[in-house]
């Protein structure tokens, strides 16, 4: 019961850690589009530097969301501006995913416990080619390119070695083994990881905030990698600012 009411803790603990990283964020993109609303002057709206920060929200896809349920995290990058409408950027982007009760119901039952929980992480790394046109208050761009996609999961309790399990692609996730239809249970931490090349596109609006060249801008992207047996595929919508 004690080891029970510690776990208990812990998560509630790791849940205000990620809600309190949130809010932080939020509100450094809320003050820096206010301090940049409240600036006067014509600015100039066609910098050779472009930067941007945003929070993200992710959508897994099949088969990536048959074990994912959503995710949230940040998108920052920078680049160069051949012109008002053309622009290459170099980007990071991170998103701490949250498992479905599928992929966590076959742990739960060889456990006989509901006392795990794991999550997972995606990392990109990528290089992209921007289209935009922009109007004075209002723009729309198109953005895309490759890059390295990296994706880890864990889980919180290994299954004892030796129990007897049929395989199944929730297991695969986790990072455990299979041989002849059965999963080999000879873990003592549970994680996976696979990385690899993969591609993003995907199109977007910005709304002048202030000063030029400061804008809010909202994206919707398709993220894909082909990482180890099961495939990345993820919607991100991200919002933030950029100049």
């Amino acid at each position: 019961m004690w080891c029970v009411s510690v776990r208990f803790g812990q998560l509630l603990e790791e849940g205000a850690v990620k809600y309190r990283l949130g809010i932080l964020l939020w509100i450094s993109i809320m003050a820096l589009s206010c301090t940049v609303r409240a600036q006067e002057g014509p600015g100039n709206d066609n910098p050779d530097a472009t930067t941007n920060l945003g929070m993200t929200l992710g959508a897994p896809l099949n088969p990536m969301g048959e074990h994912a349920a959503f995710g949230w995290g940040i998108s920052g990058g920078a680049g160069y501006n051949f012109d008002r409408r053309n622009a290459l950027i170099g980007e990071f982007m991170w998103n701490w995913l949250y498992p479905n009760n599928a992929t966590l119901e076959p742990i739960r039952i060889a456990l006989q416990s509901a006392n795990v929980s794991g999550h997972a992480n995606l990392f990109a790394l990528t290089g992209n080619y921007r289209l935009e046109l922009r109007g004075r208050a209002l723009g729309t761009y198109f953005i895309g390119g490759p890059g390295w996609y990296y994706r880890t999961a864990s889980l919180s309790r290994p299954v004892p070695t030796g129990t007897t399990i049929g395989c199944t692609p929730a297991w695969l996730w986790w990072g455990y083994n299979c041989a002849a239809g059965s999963v080999i249970t000879n873990l003592t931490e549970v994680h996976s990881n696979a990385g690899a090349l993969g591609f993003n596109g995907g199109v977007g609006m910005t709304f002048r905030v202030g000063e030029a060249p400061y804008r809010m801008y909202v994206e919707s992207r398709y993220h894909f990698a082909p990482t180890g047996g099961i495939s990345t595929k993820l919607i991100a919508v991200t919002w933030g600012i950029r100049y």
